[in-house]
């Protein structure tokens, strides 16, 4: 119940509820009628609807920034900010499940889709909780910026060579407890054989994804929740850095690896905003420092870092191995 009042404390019923008819109305443009055909976006395409999710997401940082204050639209811009740059790391992942899967690139968009409709539900459901927490327990806002430290030191040092996910694992444990038809495709969840009905290899991709995700939720909430405790703006900026991703993959995946100081960036993004968690009620309290400046400093950094490290990856394309 306190949750629905702190909900309802920064954005009425009424914006809550138009919110979310804007989602789901791009939602149903995008698959219902845009992308009704299964193909291979063009980059044309591809840069056409980056653009015009990123356009929509700086509109609606105006419209908080107008009606909400100057501090709730620069956490908005902040966090979205912050949301957009590590959803770099989802698209490499998206890259090597559906290798892994060996997903047709026409069907891609579908399972993209699919997954971001489910990320979003889950993305919902761990921000209500987290602040939620924070609202009831204090102390949790240090074990958030403490993971987010060792999570950050963690990418920072890991090596080149080092394996990534095991999908099959999952792949292989879905499949036991399901009735599944390897040879059902990826343009449904379940189909008809021997008049039985079975899961298809969508399902599978999908549910990897999903909890891909969902590791990678349990970094970019807590860090999102550094930068702002209004839920309205952690929840938008979380929905419209999410929306941009299916054109975001398409736009860069073939050329995601040349940008191979980002997860470095990424790494010291994270540290860096654990580390504020960790020290910002002391900044707030015993010098005085708002936290307006706390959220340009973010800001500044954020950018900064990003930057940097694609001017790095772009002036040294490779690294040689000996």
């Amino acid at each position: 119940m306190d949750i629905l009042v702190s909900l309802t404390e920064y954005a009425s019923p009424t914006v809550w509820a138009v919110f979310h008819i804007f989602l789901f109305a791009m939602l149903a443009l995008d698959l219902g009628i845009f992308n009704r055909t299964a193909h291979v976006p063009s980059f044309k395409e591809a840069l056409f609807w980056s653009i015009l999710w990123i356009t929509l997401s700086l509109i609606f940082n105006v419209l908080v920034w107008k009606n909400y204050g100057g501090d709730a639209g620069l956490e908005f811009l902040t966090a979205y900010l912050l949301e957009k740059s590590l959803s770099v790391d989802n698209i490499f992942v998206f890259a090597l499940i559906f290798t892994a899967f060996d997903v047709d690139m026409k069907d891609r968009h579908r399972v993209l889709f699919w997954g971001v409709v489910g990320a979003l539900v889950m993305r919902a459901a761990m921000i209500i909780g987290g602040m939620s927490l924070l609202a009831r327990f204090h102390w949790i806002l240090y074990v958030f910026g403490g993971f987010l430290i060792v999570t950050g030191a963690k990418m920072l040092f890991k090596s080149e060579d080092q394996k990534g996910p095991n999908f099959e694992k999952i792949s292989q444990w879905l499949s036991r407890i399901l009735p599944f038809d390897p040879a059902g495709g990826h343009k449904n969840f379940m189909v008809i054989k021997d008049g039985k009905r079975l899961f298809t290899p969508l399902l599978l991709v999908i549910a990897t994804i999903e909890f891909c995700d969902l590791v990678f939720a349990i970094d970019s909430i807590p860090a999102v929740l550094a930068i702002s405790k209004n839920p309205f703006v952690v929840y938008t900026s979380n929905i419209f850095a999410l929306l941009g991703l299916r054109a975001l993959y398409f736009l860069v995946a073939d050329s995601i690896t040349r940008f191979h100081f980002l997860s470095k960036g990424l790494a010291i993004i994270l540290v860096w905003i654990g580390i504020k968690m960790l020290i910002a009620d002391f900044l707030k309290v015993s010098l005085g420092i708002s936290n307006k400046v706390l959220t340009l400093t973010s800001l500044s950094m954020i950018l900064g870092v990003l930057v940097i490290s694609i001017l790095l990856s772009l002036k040294k394309p490779s690294i040689s191995k000996s």
